[in-house]
């Protein structure tokens, strides 16, 4: 599966800096201390819509991590997945008349296009659930021959009772995983089940849906499998950071965990689990079920600019709940304007304290709000005509870029 177009990453005088990440096992901020090669795992899109803001909120923000990685002199190996066979996805294509694969497509055209338009970089491998068939069939069939997995009829389940440490990762009590599991996916009233909480590996054919020929059977997979076969085929038994939407801490994240540790012996499967906030309108979670979305689609169509939209969202900490307004945008393209202004004028304040700040802010738990005040408070100095270093509008104008994926150009 094809992803999108890399954009530039000027390169930044001076060295970079060690980032420090909130584990969501540990419950600490800790040293994010890859390899010569830093490894990131983003659970991807199921594409049965457009990009929404929250998508772009997480996408956003393990794209700034990225960045502050090649910053520091790492080579990136990210990875990211595409549902692109699951329920809601078939659900929304009964439901309008469309094929599911041309759907499939088409969300997933529209996803690359939004990442394209925001800025960010694209995973090294993007890989679809359905070419990713043979690997997950594969882990599955490992699984049931550890005792890891059974039968249910013809459908085929993860044990959970056989990982002893199941629910370290988002250290949730059971009647709250009970209750995420029946909210996200998961059948904890499917009889036969060993445990309620045991989730779905691979489903034999349901009438009048997709299903391939395996030695499982005729069917298809479940969700967590396939992220955790996509995973430890591209990046190994072990990699640094897992990310994605906090609702993915469970079952999701828990599940793949779980699977993974099974499969090959190694925990943690991931360094760092790491879990962006949830945007909301009016209130509530954004989310496709609840109707309440804000497309990045449609704010572009509205002439809106990218990376108006993409200032919008980095001033809030990747971490935190909030509610999407009109005053953020707003706030996004009067910041925008206003850097650019500075990063195209003649002159300016000394740069390096602001590419050092910006680093400092972003190594402390990729803090955008600190750096963007930073690059805020340079901006009001060219305001207000002070500086007179001709080299400095065109270093912050890289800094921008390099960092905080925001490309400054004059009209």
């Amino acid at each position: 599966m094809e992803s999108w177009s890399q954009p530039p990453v000027p390169s930044l005088p001076g060295d970079g800096r060690q980032v420090s990440l909130y584990d969501t096992t540990s419950g600490r901020i800790m040293p994010s201390k890859p390899d010569r090669a830093a490894s990131l795992y983003v659970c991807g899109i199921t594409p049965y819509d457009a990009t929404h803001l929250g998508h772009a909120a997480t996408y956003i923000a393990f794209d700034v991590m990225q960045r502050m990685w090649l910053d520091n002199g790492h080579e990136v190996h990210y990875v990211q997945n595409v549902t692109d066979i699951d329920d809601p996805l078939l659900e929304r294509a009964v439901a309008t008349g469309q094929d599911w694969q041309e759907l499939a497509r088409a969300e997933t055209s529209l996803f690359c296009e939004d990442m394209q338009a925001l800025g960010v970089l694209p995973p090294r491998e993007y890989v679809g659930a359905v070419e990713s068939i043979p690997l997950i069939v594969d882990r599955i069939d490992e699984l049931l021959a550890s005792g890891s997995a059974y039968r249910v009829d013809d459908d085929i389940y993860f044990a959970t009772s056989s990982d002893t440490a199941f629910g370290s990762v988002g250290s949730y009590d059971r009647s709250r995983m009970l209750e995420l599991f029946a909210e996200r996916g998961g059948d904890p009233d499917r009889a036969g089940k060993k445990d309620p909480l045991d989730p779905l590996l691979w489903q034999a054919e349901r009438p009048g849906e997709p299903a391939w020929d395996t030695p499982l059977g005729h069917g298809r997979p479940g969700w967590h499998i396939e992220c955790t076969a996509i995973a430890l085929h591209y990046l190994g038994d072990h990699f640094d950071v897992q990310g994605g939407g906090s609702d993915l801490i469970f079952p999701h994240h828990e599940m793949g965990a779980s699977q993974a540790h099974l499969l090959t012996g190694h925990r943690p499967f991931a360094t760092h689990f790491v879990h962006t906030g949830m945007v909301g309108l009016n209130g509530e979670k954004m989310s496709k079920s609840k109707g309440n979305l804000v497309f990045v689609s449609r704010l572009r169509d509205d002439g809106h600019q990218p990376m108006a939209i993409r200032l919008a969202l980095l001033a809030h900490h990747y971490r935190d709940d909030w509610d999407w307004t009109d005053a953020d945008l707003t706030m996004g393209e009067d910041r925008l304007l206003r850097w650019t202004i500075a990063a195209t004028s003649e002159r300016g304040p000394d740069a390096a304290p602001v590419i050092a700040a910006v680093r400092d802010a972003l190594a402390d738990d990729l803090d955008a709000p600190r750096a963007i005040a930073a690059i805020d408070a340079w901006a009001d100095a060219v305001a207000t005509g002070s500086g007179d270093d001709v080299e400095a509008p065109r270093a912050i104008a890289d800094l921008s870029e390099s960092l905080l994926g925001v490309t400054l150009r004059s009209e």
